[in-house]
């Protein structure tokens, strides 16, 4: 376990150009960015698990057609048990991350290149994240961690990090995941 957080702390070093102390969100002290750190490796070795990098690289060869159709304002309207939105939480992809979420983990989404949804544990506010830091600093090779915030989906007190979904290290898609604050004893 020690050489595997090594190696992405090296990674992330290597992708952020920067240590993760410049990361530290406004109101995170040093021990719960400590912890979000930590959870930071767990998510970077997500990102390039064969089920999510192979997923966002069919979807990026062939988006399909009900995926392309959809627009912000038909997924803001769109209920949980839609059947297009729990595909998302039933395909590889979601179920991967199902696995991989624990106490802390309070939303996880993968996107395309284009910024689309791949898979989810949840149904997510925006359909596409093109456009915001979360997915364009993803799709430039970096790493995003954004401020303690409220969020929309979920309504719990968090702070999310993004990273790249990397094929032969050329970003194709980002994975957001969403972390509890009262879960991490931030």
């Amino acid at each position: 376990m020690k050489k595997t957080f090594l190696k992405i702390s090296v990674a992330l070093g290597l992708l952020t150009g920067i240590g993760s102390p410049a990361f530290a969100a406004e109101g995170l002290d040093a021990a719960a960015q400590a912890k979000v750190d930590q959870k930071l490796a767990e998510v970077l070795a997500w990102a390039s698990d064969p089920v999510i990098v192979n997923a966002v690289k069919a979807q990026n060869a062939s988006t399909p057609a009900d995926a392309a159709a959809m627009t912000q304002d038909k997924w803001a309207s769109a209920s949980i048990m839609d059947p297009f939105v729990r595909s998302f939480t039933k395909n590889d992809v979601g179920q991967f991350l199902k696995s991989k979420k624990d106490d802390v983990v309070s939303e996880a989404f993968v996107s395309d290149a284009a910024g689309l949804k791949v898979g989810f544990i949840s149904k997510t506010t925006n359909w596409s994240h093109k456009g915001k830091p979360k997915h364009d600093q993803p799709m430039a090779g970096k790493i995003w961690q954004g401020p303690v915030e409220t969020d929309a989906s979920t309504g719990l007190l968090q702070i999310q990090l993004a990273v790249p979904v990397l094929d032969g290290g050329k970003p194709v898609g980002s994975l957001v995941v969403g972390l509890s604050l009262a879960k991490l004893g931030a």
